[in-house]
């Protein structure tokens, strides 16, 4: 009788496991796997029209980058800044695409110098990054995410 009940509390601290509900499995699955993502990685960049979404990841990122580049310049040759003072300086513009694809300044880099001889620049490069076509969302496991960018600008007036 004793080795029966020794054999049955046995097995009952040994298939806990297998009484387990399929929920707690599956929330286990999901635990292992959102741990196993790199969430500062994107399956596919942010693309504009006229860029391939079956390119490499690098194409896309440089279709990304220079079509940003093109547009942006396009929309900056509006503008007619004057500087008191020759200005040779490097801007860093922090930018998210949305998941929407709407373009959003973040945070920018300017010196003092910059923001005292162009006190309107931070508006208009904030105006022309909003003016500029709304790319598709970055996307990760084939949802759309939110995504950083962080784009040096060169300035130099003479």
């Amino acid at each position: 009788m004793r080795v029966l009940c020794l054999f049955c509390c046995l097995f009952l601290l040994l298939s806990c496991d297998w009484l387990a509900t399929t929920e707690s499995k599956t929330q286990k699955l999901v635990e292992d796997e959102l741990r196993s993502l790199d969430w500062n990685d994107v399956d596919q960049y942010p693309l504009f029209d006229g860029c391939d979404e079956t390119a490499s990841k690098a194409e896309q990122r440089i279709c990304f980058e220079n079509t940003l580049l093109q547009n942006l310049a396009m929309h900056m040759e509006d503008f007619n800044f004057r500087a008191e003072k020759d200005i040779q300086t490097t801007v860093f513009i922090d930018f998210l695409v949305e998941k929407t694809g709407e373009i959003r300044v973040v945070e920018m880099d300017n010196d003092a110098v910059l923001r005292e001889q162009l006190p309107e620049f931070r508006e208009v490069i904030i105006r022309s990054l909003r003016s500029l076509p709304k790319p598709a969302p970055a996307l990760k496991r084939g949802v759309p995410v939110r995504s950083r960018f962080r784009l040096p600008l060169e300035l130099t007036t003479n």
